[in-house]
Parts: structure tokens; C-alpha cells; sequence
């Protein structure tokens, strides 16, 4: 007998469960399934944005994620470029993370961490307990997934056991990783690039490398550009400060865990002899690959299952949270019927513009840019004309994320201006620009906004006169849409806002902004929800 919920997530990576705790918190019965019953210890999916933290603060645990850290609180996030190795005596210090610049960290309500991936997971599976709406399967893996007009089934089966089950459900979402079997059962195809690059990642221990680097400012990062490797990094990452470290590096098509001398390939790169423990070598494609659509009839796929990438600035476990912190609100709007089909359709239309520029502008022009730079410039061949370079590629590197700024400015379901599209490059702005971000800006009673911002859709009306809060309030209370208000004055820095009603979707973005209601409330309410 089938067993039905409201949403059926498969995978339960961090994206998976970062979804269910998500919907979880919304009431939403779901079931997780997870072929692994403990997270994968592999130090992978170290940097969380700014962004990312805010998701946790959400689900509260965003000091519990700051607790479990292995780096020392205050640690400089960031990373050291060095030309042929790491004693080279060409090298930079450089921003890691999308979001990490300077000047930045005022635009959004938490700042960076970075932590193991498995780390994260683990916190994740703890605040997943305490939702009683979540039906966990780990240790368990999906089979097939179908769907209906009516809903969909997905036939599970225990991973070390006999056991099966069916599950039912309106709708699935495929969290699974870069060969999705929800993406493939749905019907969905992929496009990107692929650089027929071989990689590999070894996590080693090493007190010595640590020690060797000290002629470094502080840093979590490391990467070597080498003239020899066509653009592509070979790059050190600390797991902790003192002995852990996990090392990546294009090596040829032929490589094995047992034919190849990787601590010479790491001490390489490193310019350096020194002593390691090798914990573990594993090895992974370098290509940049988009689904054509993240969402077919009943079902939707998030994080990996939607767009995989190499590891470069840190864009894939915070590009996954973002994809389902977009997602998660609609799911729900729509199975309480406050949201229509055209609210599930712009999770699409708005997510994938912004990684299919993530990939192409950040990713793959930045690998073709190092290779041009490294290409042309030797310092063997012309010292002066490469040193010149030099400071130029440091500049291109420090500057490269300075636009970077997610936003759905040109959606259906948001009043952006007009001759916009989802994307990325935008500045970040303290205006309340619908299809932004809305910046964390204090009240008058001492607190964030952030702190005050309600679950479903909250209205800032700041020195707003009454007749104008009541119509938007009324036309919510019409359409059954969750609206919290948030009265206060309009100084105070609030005036940077720009506008004295700001309209703040459930996952912070700014849907509408006015100085009065507008001529047609219940219009606006119902674009916003795509009940148009």
C-alpha cells in the first residue's frame, strides 16, 4: 500500500535536506529519501555565502553551524593565487567565495562561513528531526519515478535490506546529484560545456604544509595557475588550521588511484618537499552542464541535479540552497492554493538564467581567461612585460565577482523595471528594487528587519499612510495569502530603502515597492503569486 505525502525528495545532500527542513517549517508532509545513512566525510562544499548563512538563520541553526566550525571564529575566508607553485615568487591574495568581497557584507544579514560539507549535513539532519512533518529514508534509494496529472509515485527500495515501499505525492523533487534519476525519468536534458578534463581530489594530512606556508597571510585557499595545465587550477583548501587538507588537480585521462605518485603532485604544486598522510583520492570531470528546464509537469530538480560544475568560488552548495529557498515557498503556495501553476514555473525562469551565467561567466570565462593570461606571459620569456601582467591578472581576479549579484529582476511574478532578465550582474544595492535581495536594514525598536521578516509574504509600510497598508492588506486577506506587516518610520536609514511600502516575498526578495498601494492591490497579490 502506498504511502502519500504532499512533496517526495529524493537525495538527501545538503540540498535535499536543507529543502525538507525548508517545507518542514511550513507544515508540508514530505518524505526524504537518501541511499547513505551518515554523510559522506569528504571535505567538499566548504564556503557559505553570506546568502547561504541567512537560509540557516531561517531554519535556525545558523550558530549551531558556527559552533561545529574546524577553523578558529574569525579565520580570514580567502585565498592565495601563485604563479607555477606556491614558492613562487609571484602570488596574491584573492577572494574565494561569491559574496566575500569588501563592502559587502552589510547587503546581507549573516557573514560567511566555511566549514566540511559533511559538517553542514549534520546540522542540517539534526534540525530535521525536530520536524515532525518529515518522514526520513536514509538508507534507502529510489528505484523509478512517475507522475500523473494527479500526482506522482516513486518505488523505493532499502539499500542493505529486502525492504521496498511505494511513495505517493503531488509533487517530487529530484535533489540527487549530477546523474538524477528524477531529472532523467522526467524527461529532462542538459547542455553546458565539457572541457574533457580529468580531475582529481586527494584529502591528505600534512603539519609540515601548514608550517611551509606560513610566508602567507592567513588564508583558507590556495591555488596555483601553471603554464603547463591550459588554465585549469591546481588548488589546496584547508579543512582545519595546522594538518587538514584537501588538494585538487587536472591529471591525465588514464590516472588511477593506484598509477600515480600524488604526493609528488602535490608537493609539486606546493614548490616543496614535505611529509603526508593520504586519506583519500578520488576523481571527477571537469565540465560545466545546465539542465534545459528544472521543472517538467510534477516534477522539479534542485543543486547538483540541475546544474553540476567544477569546485571554482565556491557557486554549487550555495547556488543548490538558493535553487531550493526559491522553490520551497512555491511548493507551498501552491498545495494551499494560494499560489497558481505560473508561481512553479518561474522557479525555472528565474534559477536557471542565473547559474546558466554562473557557469558561463564566472566559471568557464574565468578558466579561459587564465589560460589566455598564462598563454601570452612567461616570465622566461619577457621578466618586465610578464610583471606588468602580473598586476593586471591580480586586479581581473580580485575583480571578477565584483558585479556578482543574483537576482530575478524580470520575472513574471516580480514588478522589476522594464528591459530586464534574471541573471547576475547587478550591483548590490540597499534600494529595494523589486527582484532583489532586500538588504538587513534596522528597525526603529532595535531590531534587523530580518529579524522581524514574517514566513509567507511581509509588507515594510515605513511612514506609509493607513489607507495604503489596509488595501494590501485586504487584497491578501482576500486571496488567502500569508502576510505579516511591519509598521515603522521611514528615517532612521530606512529611507535607503527608497520606498515607503516594500512588498518582501517569502524568501526575502522584493516582489513590489511603492510609495502608495497601487491602483489594483488584488492584481499585484495575484502576480506575485502567479494567480494571475
Amino acid at each position: 500500500m502506498a504511502r502519500d505525502f504532499q512533496v517526495i525528495i529524493i537525495g538527501g545532500g545538503p540540498v535535499g535536506v536543507g529543502l525538507a527542513v525548508e517545507l518542514g517549517q511550513r507544515g508540508i508532509a514530505c518524505a526524504l529519501v537518501e541511499r547513505h545513512m551518515t554523510p559522506q566525510r569528504i571535505p567538499k562544499g566548504q564556503n557559505l555565502t553570506q546568502r547561504s548563512m541567512e537560509h540557516f538563520h531561517f531554519w535556525g541553526i545558523a550558530e549551531k553551524l558556527r559552533s561545529v566550525r574546524l577553523l578558529p571564529d574569525g579565520y580570514p575566508i580567502g585565498g592565495i593565487t601563485a604563479y607555477s607553485s606556491l614558492m613562487s615568487d609571484y602570488w596574491f591574495p584573492y577572494s574565494d567565495a561569491p559574496g566575500a568581497r569588501a563592502g559587502l557584507q552589510s547587503y546581507y544579514y549573516e557573514r560567511n562561513e566555511r566549514l566540511p560539507q559533511y559538517l553542514t549535513e549534520e546540522v542540517l539532519r539534526g534540525r530535521l528531526s525536530e520536524l515532525p512533518s518529515i518522514t526520513t529514508y536514509f538508507g534507502w534509494s529510489a528505484e523509478s519515478v512517475t507522475q500523473n496529472e494527479s500526482g506522482v509515485r516513486v518505488e523505493i527500495a532499502e539499500v542493505a535490506g529486502a525492504g521496498r515501499e511505494t511513495l505517493e505525492a503531488t509533487y517530487v523533487v529530484g535533489c540527487d546529484g549530477g546523474r538524477s534519476l528524477v531529472r532523467e525519468q522526467a524527461g529532462i536534458d542538459r547542455g553546458g560545456e565539457d572541457f574533457d578534463q580529468r580531475m582529481v581530489l586527494v584529502v591528505f594530512r600534512s603539519k609540515a604544509l601548514h608550517e611551509g606556508l606560513e610566508r602567507f597571510p592567513e588564508r583558507t585557499t590556495y591555488r596555483v595557475v601553471h603554464p603547463d595545465l591550459r588554465g585549469y587550477w591546481q588548488f589546496f583548501g584547508r579543512v582545519d588550521v595546522g594538518e587538514g587538507w584537501f588538494f585538487h588537480a587536472p591529471v591525465t585521462k588514464e590516472t588511477t588511484a593506484h598509477n600515480y605518485d600524488f604526493l609528488g603532485l602535490v608537493q609539486e604544486a606546493a614548490g616543496f618537499k614535505f611529509e603526508a598522510t593520504m586519506d583519500y583520492v578520488g576523481f571527477w570531470d571537469l565540465r560545466v552542464a545546465v539542465a534545459k528546464r528544472y521543472r517538467n509537469g510534477r516534477a522539479s530538480i534542485a543543486g547538483d541535479a540541475a546544474h553540476t560544475h567544477p569546485p571554482y568560488g565556491g557557486f554549487g552548495l550555495n547556488a543548490g540552497l538558493e535553487d531550493i529557498t526559491n522553490l520551497g515557498w512555491k511548493l507551498q503556495a501552491n498545495l494551499e492554493g494560494w499560489g497558481g501553476d505560473a508561481l512553479l514555473d518561474s522557479y525555472d525562469l528565474e534559477r536557471r538564467p542565473v547559474f546558466e551565467q554562473t557557469g558561463e561567466d564566472m566559471i568557464a570565462k574565468g578558466i579561459e581567461s587564465d589560460r589566455e593570461f598564462l598563454d601570452r606571459y612567461n616570465p622566461q620569456r619577457d621578466l618586465a612585460e610578464f610583471e606588468r601582467a602580473w598586476k593586471d591578472f591580480e586586479a581581473a581576479a580580485n575583480t571578477r565577482q565584483g558585479s556578482y549579484d543574483p537576482h530575478y529582476e524580470g520575472s513574471p511574478v516580480v514588478f522589476g523595471r522594464p528591459g530586464y532578465t534574471p541573471g547576475i550582474h547587478s550591483e548590490p544595492s540597499f534600494t529595494a528594487i523589486p527582484g532583489h535581495h532586500l538588504a538587513p536594514l534596522s528597525l526603529s525598536d532595535g531590531r534587523n528587519v530580518f529579524e522581524a521578516l514574517g514566513q509567507g509574504f511581509t509588507l515594510l509600510a515605513l511612514g506609509a499612510d493607513e489607507a495604503s497598508m489596509k488595501a494590501i492588506e485586504s487584497a491578501a486577506a482576500e486571496a488567502g495569502v500569508p502576510l505579516a506587516v511591519i509598521r515603522d518610520s521611514f528615517d532612521g536609514g530606512r529611507e535607503a530603502y527608497g520606498s515607503r511600502l516594500v512588498l518582501v516575498r517569502p524568501d526575502q526578495f522584493v516582489a513590489w515597492a511603492g510609495d502608495r498601494a497601487p491602483d489594483d492591490a488584488p492584481a499585484v497579490l495575484r502576480r506575485a503569486t502567479g494567480s494571475a
